[in-house]
């Protein structure tokens, strides 16, 4: 299993913030919002990670990332996105990477309550996503459901009601996905969408569709960033991370306090 964080885009919702570093470098309580998809992947046993980024502040990402994890068995690779195109275009950029694996896709800003190394780890074939309740579900690509739980419409951003249950940023595919990416006709918004991917494994059967409970937290805006900080304090989320990442980022901190250091000298 690959796994793929998609960390470009302009984030304009959360100018000025955003015109001096990415969105996903923001904080979120105690550490930048990009250790949160990190933890998704990493505590679910993934150890090869591509991290695609917009070109303004891929300097950052190295400055962080580019060997963190070294020591800890975890690579990451960095790939520069010129200009996003949608979701699914990060499959047609990371085909190279993904080859003949499976591969986890995340969204940057999304943070998750819920541990998702049983769905990860136990992936087969097919596709794999999630649902969850959110009191907008227009802003999503929405699921909705019959009485027995059985899958029956998947749609993105949809202008009338459909369903609560958003498809909040955790993709789960075989490696088919690089090629149906390739084949799916550009939105009205000029974007390769992916409820288009959700769409092809639907229509074969082969995509399974989880529900959850826990925290979902989508932040894009000034207020959900703020939430976003509250939840994850209050509830102890990043306390929970996976001891690679802590470790890690507590190498990081010390090498960095050296460095202050020797500077001040």
């Amino acid at each position: 299993m690959k796994g793929i964080i998609l960390a470009g885009g302009t984030a304009t919702r959360l100018f000025p913030l955003t015109a001096t570093t990415s969105k996903q470098l923001l904080p979120v309580y105690d550490r930048q919002m990009i250790f949160f998809p990190l933890n998704t992947l990493i505590k679910a046993g993934i150890k090869d990670i591509l991290m695609i980024v917009a070109p303004d502040h891929s300097g950052q990402y190295l400055n962080l990332l580019g060997t963190i994890f070294e020591k800890h068995g975890i690579r990451i690779e960095f790939k520069v996105q010129k200009l996003p195109k949608g979701l699914a275009d990060a499959f047609i950029v990371g085909e190279n990477f993904i080859g003949t694996d499976n591969v986890a896709m995340i969204l940057g800003d999304n943070i998750f309550e819920n541990d998702f190394s049983k769905e990860i780890k136990g992936f087969k074939s097919g596709g794999h996503i999630f649902a969850v309740k959110v009191p907008d579900p227009e802003r999503y690509g929405v699921v909705r459901f019959d009485d027995a739980g059985k899958v029956l419409q998947i749609e993105e951003k949809p202008k009338e009601w459909i369903s609560d249950y958003a498809i909040p940023g955790l993709y789960i595919y075989d490696n088919r996905c690089c090629e149906a990416a390739k084949k799916v006709i550009p939105s009205e918004r000029g974007e390769i969408e992916i409820t288009e991917l959700h769409d092809f494994y639907f229509k074969k059967e082969e995509l399974t569709v989880s529900s959850f409970e826990g925290a979902y937290l989508d932040a894009g805006t000034f207020d959900s960033l703020l939430e976003a900080g509250k939840i994850v304090k209050e509830r102890g989320i990043s306390r929970k991370f996976d001891p690679i990442i802590n470790e890690a980022i507590e190498e990081f901190n010390e090498e960095l306090k050296v460095i202050a250091r020797k500077r001040l000298a």
